[in-house]
């Protein structure tokens, strides 16, 4: 993606991104006290599923002391969703006929991972795809304010903030593509690398869940889980075919 491409793209979805993060933040609070989770647990599901997955988990994890029982339960939670997403949310947007445009918002803001998110939007094609990862990439960088929120929340002061670097690394390739000339051929090889390598990162995810971590996880945690990813999903996409044309 040259760098126009993404300015262009990151503006979509900057609302529809504050909204749904606070919204996401507060439902998991009032869910997790309803269905009796611990509070950290709470946390790391909804920070999990209003930002960035795994990412979002192991940026407040430390940040509230949360045990490795409490790390595996969320990540479980998220990785069994991620799963679920790659395989539905393309079927889902043929069906509902959502445009490149509407799909890639809606699995930017839907989906957990951003490898998830850019497995399903690939499926869908390529506009999709360049909207869905430069949107979820805006997304990430709300990391940032949530550990810090995070800390004060939890009555943490000396709260280590995580910066999610590959997003750095997103911006300083689309500045190569859009400014050093080399030959087409080569910035096609690029991608097909990249392609070959988001393969085996969603092997590797699919690899890590075992009927052992899958029962490790427990109902309730699970629950949540579905139950905040049905709402920001159901939400997202209402916002996406009403306001999106």
């Amino acid at each position: 993606m040259n760098l126009q491409t993404v300015i262009e793209a990151g503006k979509t979805g900057v609302i529809f991104t504050i909204a749904t993060i606070v919204g996401t933040l507060i439902l998991g609070v009032l869910l997790g006290r309803a269905l009796g989770i611990e509070s950290r647990t709470t946390h790391l599901i909804s920070s999990g599923t209003a930002i960035c997955g795994g990412s979002a988990i192991a940026a407040v994890g430390p940040v509230i002391d949360a045990t490795a029982e409490e790390m595996s339960v969320a990540l479980g939670t998220v990785f069994i969703l991620n799963s679920i997403a790659l395989f539905i949310f393309p079927v889902i947007g043929h069906q509902l006929a959502l445009s490149q445009h509407q799909f890639g918002v809606w699995a930017a803001i839907a989906i957990h991972d951003t490898s998830s998110v850019v497995g399903a939007a690939s499926r869908y094609g390529s506009e999709a795809l360049q909207i869905a990862t430069t949107v979820k990439l805006t997304r990430a960088l709300w990391i940032v304010p949530l550990t810090i929120g995070t800390a004060l929340a939890f009555r943490r002061k000396s709260a280590k903030v995580t910066i999610p670097w590959f997003i750095l690394y997103f911006l300083i390739a689309s500045v190569l593509r859009t400014y050093v000339a080399a030959p087409l051929v080569l910035w096609d090889a690029i991608v097909k690398i990249a392609r070959i390598g988001l393969v085996i990162t969603l092997f590797l995810i699919g690899a890590g869940l075992s009927r052992k971590s899958l029962a490790a996880v427990g109902a309730r945690p699970l629950i949540l889980g579905v139950m905040l990813w049905i709402a920001i999903s159901c939400v997202s996409l209402f916002a996406v075919v009403t306001q999106l044309r």
